[in-house]
């Protein structure tokens, strides 16, 4: 079965909020980092527009730009909301932090629901991913795969052409070199790679080029 992948670039450090859709009309939301009412409403308004039906929200990790929209999410559509429990103290100190980096009306993220582990298997009805665990920018970081559609929603693990970040609490520039190339860099080459910030690549494109093998 064919599985959309829409994406939207919201707040001030462009990160890009993933919905998979269905051809059944279901949807699953990731990593919504929309904070202003605008932001939320562009969101909001994609899924009604198309009557898809909200099933669950998943965070690849809890870094503030990626969980902005967690409540408004959650308040909505009233989905299961799932994260790897090495994030959960990233997660709760976005609040301790938040108006530093000038989001004053940030609303603090609900407590998941359920925990991803990984090289397990999670799937909402038509639409399933395989969870791998892949720490270094943040230490309870995901991937979602989906092998039969050949894409992998990445997080900041792998940019196009660079890599996630490891100067943040938690991040490691050796366990995320594993993450990559133990993990990413196993997934067949024709994967296409929908990353947290910046365009899509593929996994065959980033074993080749990466700055990663500068390190």
């Amino acid at each position: 079965m064919s599985l959309r992948i829409v994406s939207f670039q919201f707040n001030g450090f462009q990160e890009n909020t993933f919905v998979v859709v269905s051809p059944n009309k279901n949807c699953v939301i990731i990593d919504p980092g929309c904070y202003s009412s605008d932001e939320e409403a562009q969101l909001f308004d994609f899924i009604e527009s198309n009557d898809l039906k909200p099933l669950a929200l998943l965070n690849t990790h809890a870094h503030i730009d990626h969980i902005l929209g967690n409540c408004a999410v959650k308040e909505r559509y009233k989905v299961p909301f799932y994260i790897h429990k090495d994030d959960l103290n990233t997660l709760h100190s976005v609040k301790n932090y938040a108006a530093m980096y000038g989001f004053q009306a940030y609303r603090e993220s609900p407590e998941p629901d359920f925990f991803l582990e990984h090289n397990t298997s999670i799937t909402f009805e038509d639409i399933s991913f395989k969870v791998f665990f892949t720490p270094g920018h943040a230490p309870g970081h995901v991937v979602f795969y989906n092998e039969a559609n050949k894409f992998v929603i990445n997080g900041d693990v792998l940019f196009n052409g660079s890599f996630g970040r490891v100067d943040l609490p938690g991040g490691d520039i050796d366990t995320l070199k594993k993450s990559i190339f133990e993990t990413m860099f196993q997934l067949p080459e024709e994967t296409v790679v929908y990353c947290g910030h910046g365009p899509e690549t593929t996994i065959e494109k980033e074993k080749n080029t990466n700055y990663i093998h500068q390190f």
